[in-house]
């Protein structure tokens, strides 16, 4: 049988919001148990049933808008359903995917809950009937609900056998698992106590505890006390998970599960079916019973219920072994979680193996005599245990009240395999072999408004603060694999923790819209910008080399494919110091290296050019990156050029003047040996010629007040002197197919077209002047990018498109600036560019051993609105009379000390206490804009707030109906009554019309206005 892995889970239990506080209250051996909420009922009105029992703070809470539910919807929805859409998604973030990844995916939902309250209370009078509550009611739906908002395609469903129901379904989940079904499974329970009813029915059969505490084995058991909650986790085949890299919480090696048959009652436990299903599931693992150190049991505390228990776990434990087996039972702590007891033991078991340790069990101290524990092999533990090195094996029982028993065997997980680290290839003098201390990690992080943004910063630097200080990356890693794919995104670079915490809390207490909220609607388009001559300085890259493996890895290949040619190691010549990087022999190659290597390294992490554009000897490196030359061929072309450079006379140079060629002619005239070399824009040209006749002329520039520098070349390009090198290239036979991208050519100043990359071209290229601004203007306007990326060892380009106006509006990036540039620019390259929309292939940006899960704070929701409540007092007198729609759910959230408000067309009585939804109030007249922008819209408006339930201020005219206001088919239909309704002059909309008209409520309106202008003419 093939292991199941836990990898992830998340739990809401009463006093333990999440995993980590539910650890702590079962390490301090907390109790969960307080009196009944006053939002729930009146104990008073219920002497029968116990006053206490465990309880969630915000059972009624719900993020509708998360999950694009519209709030009559979700004032309709079982709370059930609720807890469990905000438990998958935090569980499957723990278990270290972004739940958005799984979309489309084949992950299977298995979901045991119990009993179907919320129906009876909702459904119980026809005249309250509605779609939403028939859909909102039905205990299936809780696991296909998680299906459908997280659009996973494998097995979904619910399962109800009583109190096993959450184990059953996790035992139904691993057969799944191993059957192939699906590959990733969600599996678990909730539990919410909506009434006292059952709590009745416990205390009619002598089975509910007077204080309403479960005392598991002890002697002063004296029944059950009701508790709620959820708890969900995420399984996946041990060898899956372990090739992925998960964390794995525990091991599930086997379970089983069967059935009591005819017994003493179908209520009453049966011994011999419970021993039976502890020995199959013992079987199925492969182990035998000495080897189990401890056992979550069902124990409830009935007197009745642990004495069958004992008696069947002794008869299979009590053999011989080196210590009694460990016993416990979490519902000392949280009470009986009836459908969703299961999951809590379950987990509690999984966090006792990862952490090594088994909590004490409450009321230890007063074990009952009679159940005979240590005869049978078996110890209540008043204290810890810790667990010894190596594997550990547990076991969880859980049964149903129906008599479906399940056991499910676990153990400890197997220790990760060390991840291998970058090795730096010989003669790489300024490579580090192992993953470097504060290494620079991009942090991101994603929510569905610009509020839940700020609201989850806060929450994760809080986390990453209380974490002890060291190295960031690991964070940040996690984060791009888990905190990623909603529509508001933050990225930063950081290489510490306290670096990290202060950017978050910085960045939460900025103005969101303006600084860190990103909302893209497109993926970025990239044009890169390759650098040309005079950018070239010794050591250059060196810090980005020495901080990133990618862009190590690929500066040695492209040093490995000049070496034939070169006959050296460019990378050498370019880390090895002095001034050897100038020579003409080695400038341009260490250049072409340097942009080569940068544009891999981009691509490599998923930043890919819609256009490219190089500057002189930049071409090379452009065509390369847009597959016109590969790189063999694009090596040999550029050691070719250099070659004939280094046998040409040198006392060339080239100036740069901050004007246009117009200015410049007149002195041109005058020195005729000086050519215009390169036009990058309306006031930025280059000459090229004699270094006498530039000194001449940058004297003469001065005298006018225009700048004028030299730049750091060794011969004049692109003028007479360089000629021999044009001539060389022209005659070369080159191997260039048509680029895979657009290419600005800055030979034509134009794109290119289908002019062929030959020798001649090489050969005009050097001799003929650089049209940069051309070129740089017509690859905006042609293919219209977000971004600038220059490409190079310094800055050059940006700072020329800037002056030139060609980038106005878009965004410039490098990520190499200068010779100080180390890995946290490339970094805020990809930082910036996933702010843009661009999701990038994050793990290249981290050495193997940075790549390492760490667990996040999960996602916190936003806890404003409260969809389901008790009445606080006397219900007033039913307003159904002014309802069009009477019993129909509300629209409007409410906090809990909203005003009273009606609970429908029938009053609760004691009997049957209120889940009160406030009454729904007509539209009532539109507002003066609506009224103004046309009656067509408001009264789709109208029709939109009654079926939606939205405030009206959020029916915008740009708002989105499934996006937006979370409509589905059965409320598209309801809208299409309403508007037809509201309309009559258009009369019956077919569907098929309907339909492609339904983008917007904007769209929705134009649509038929022109049908009421049609009907008009």
């Amino acid at each position: 049988m093939e292991d199941i892995a836990i990898v992830g889970l998340d739990c809401a239990f009463p006093g333990a919001a999440d995993a980590d506080a539910y650890w702590d209250l079962l390490m301090r051996g907390g109790d969960a148990i307080g009196s009944v909420p006053a939002r729930r009922w009146d104990p008073d009105d219920f002497p029968g049933v116990p006053g206490a029992g465990g309880f969630l703070d915000d059972a009624d809470v719900f993020d509708a808008d998360f999950f694009s539910v519209s709030p009559r919807e979700a004032a309709a929805m079982d709370p059930h359903h609720r807890l469990l859409l905000h438990s998958a998604w935090r569980a499957l973030e723990d278990s270290g995917r972004a739940p958005g990844d799984l979309a489309g995916s084949d992950t299977g939902v298995f979901v045991g809950m119990m009993g179907g309250e919320w129906g009876r209370l909702t459904m119980g009078t026809p005249a309250r009937a509605t779609p939403q509550l028939g859909a909102g009611s039905s205990n299936g739906m809780a696991a296909n609900r998680i299906s459908y908002h997280f659009n996973l395609t494998g097995p979904s469903l619910a399962v109800d056998t009583a109190c096993s129901s959450s184990l059953v379904a996790v035992h139904l989940a691993a057969g799944a698992l191993r059957a192939g079904e699906c590959d990733t499974a969600l599996a678990g329970g909730v539990n919410v106590l909506l009434s006292p009813s059952l709590g009745l029915v416990y205390a009619q059969m002598g089975l509910a505890a007077s204080d309403g505490r479960c005392k598991p084995f002890s002697a002063d058991a004296d029944g059950i006390g009701r508790s709620e909650g959820v708890g969900l986790v995420v399984l996946r085949r041990l060898s899956d998970a372990v090739a992925d890299g998960q964390r794995i919480y525990a091991v599930l090696r086997g379970s089983a599960v069967n059935q009591d048959g005819r017994s003493n009652g179908v209520t009453a436990p049966n011994r011999w079916s419970q021993q039976a299903v502890v020995q199959a599931a013992y079987r199925r693992a492969g182990i035998t019973p000495d080897q189990v150190a401890f056992v979550e049991a069902h124990g409830t505390g009935t007197v009745l219920g642990d004495t069958i228990e004992c008696a069947a776990l002794g008869s299979v434990h009590g053999v011989p072994r080196p210590s009694p087996c460990a016993l416990g039972s979490v519902k000392g702590n949280l009470g009986h979680l009836e459908g969703a007891a299961g999951i809590a033991a379950l987990i509690k078991t999984a966090l006792a193996l990862h952490h090594r340790v088994v909590p004490a069990s409450r009321f230890a101290d007063r074990e009952n005599p009679q159940l005979q524990l240590a005869a049978r092999g078996m110890r209540l533990l008043k204290s810890p245990l810790r667990l010894p090195a190596g594997e550990t094996v547990a076991a969880v029982s859980s049964f149903g009240m129906g008599g479906t028993n399940t056991h499910a065997v676990l153990a400890t997980a197997p220790r990760p395999a060390v991840s291998r680290s970058y090795a730096a290839p010989a003669g790489a003098s300024v490579a580090g072999a192992a993953p470097r201390s504060g290494e620079t990690g991009v942090y991101t992080l994603s929510a569905d408004t610009p509020e839940a943004l700020r609201r989850n910063l806060l929450a994760q630097a809080e986390d990453v603060a209380g974490r002890p200080p060291g190295d960031a990356a690991r964070l940040c890693w996690s984060s791009n694999r888990i905190k990623t794919g909603l529509p508001y995104r933050f990225a930063v670079t950081a290489r510490d923790s306290a670096e990290l915490a202060d950017a978050l809390r910085g960045a939460a207490a900025d103005d969101l819209p303006a600084t860190a909220a990103h909302r893209p609607w497109a993926r970025p388009v990239v044009a890169f910008l390759f650098t040309g001559q005079g950018s070239v300085h010794a050591g250059m890259t060196a810090p980005l080399y020495r901080d990133s493996p990618l862009y190590r890895r690929h500066l040695d290949e492209v040093d490995a494919a000049l070496a034939p040619h070169l006959g050296a190691s460019v990378r050498e010549v370019i880390f090895g110091g002095g001034e050897r990087v100038h020579e003409p022999a080695f400038a341009q190659p260490a250049l072409f290296a340097v942009g080569c290597a940068l544009a891999r390294t981009l691509a490599a992490l998923g930043v890919t050019p819609a256009a490219v554009l190089g500057h002189s000897l930049g071409e090379y490196a452009a065509a390369v990156t847009a597959g016109a030359l590969d790189l063999d061929e694009a090596a040999r072309l550029v050691v070719r050029r250099a070659a004939v450079l280094r046998d040409l006379p040198d006392g060339g140079g080239m100036l740069a003047v901050r004007a246009g060629a117009e200015p410049v002619a007149e002195l041109l005239a005058g020195e005729p040996e000086v050519r215009i070399a390169a036009l990058n824009g309306p006031s930025d040209t280059v000459l090229s010629g004699p270094r006498e006749a530039l000194s001449r002329l940058e004297r003469a520039l001065g005298a006018r007040g225009v700048d004028a520098r030299p730049l750091d070349v060794t011969h004049a390009f692109h003028a007479p002197p360089t000629a021999p090198m044009a001539e060389a290239l022209r005659e070369e036979s080159v191997r260039a197919t048509a680029p895979t991208v657009p290419f600005a050519s800055t030979r034509y100043g134009r794109m290119l077209r289908e002019e062929p990359l030959d020798g001649a071209y090489w050969a005009d290229q050097a001799a003929q002047p650089v049209l940069f601004d051309a070129a740089l203007g017509a690859l905006v306007a042609e293919t219209f990018p977000t971004h600038l990326l220059e490409i190079g060892p310094r800055p050059q380009l940006l700072p020329l498109a800037g002056r030139a106006g060609h980038a106005a509006g878009l965004e410039g990036l490098h990520p190499a600036p200068g010779p100080e540039a180390t890995g946290r620019e490339l970094a805020e390259t990809v930082a910036a560019l996933h702010r843009a929309g661009l999701d990038p292939v994050w793990d290249a940006l981290y050495a193997p051993g940075h790549r390492a899960a760490e667990r996040l704070r999960p996602y916190v929701f936003c806890a404003d609105h409260h969809y389901w409540d008790r009445q606080s007092g006397p219900a007033p007198a039913p307003a159904s009379a002014t309802r069009q729609h009477p019993g129909t759910p509300s629209p409007e959230p409410h906090p809990p000390t909203r005003p009273e408000h009606a609970p429908g067309p029938e009053e609760p009585g004691p009997e049957e206490p209120g889940l009160v939804e406030p009454g729904l109030v007509e539209p009532g007249p539109a507002e003066p804009e609506l009224t103004e922008a046309g009656p067509v819209l408001a009264a789709v408006v109208d029709a939109v707030v009654e079926v939606g339930g939205h405030p009206r201020e959020r029916v915008l005219r740009e708002a989105r109906f499934y996006e937006d206001l979370g409509f589905d088919s059965v409320m598209i239909m309801q809208l299409k009554g309403r508007v037809e309704s509201r309309l009559p002059q258009i009369g019956e909309v077919s569907v098929q019309q309907l339909l492609p008209a339904l983008r917007s409520v904007g769209t929705l309106a134009d649509f038929l206005d022109d049908m009421v202008m049609a009907g008009a003419a």
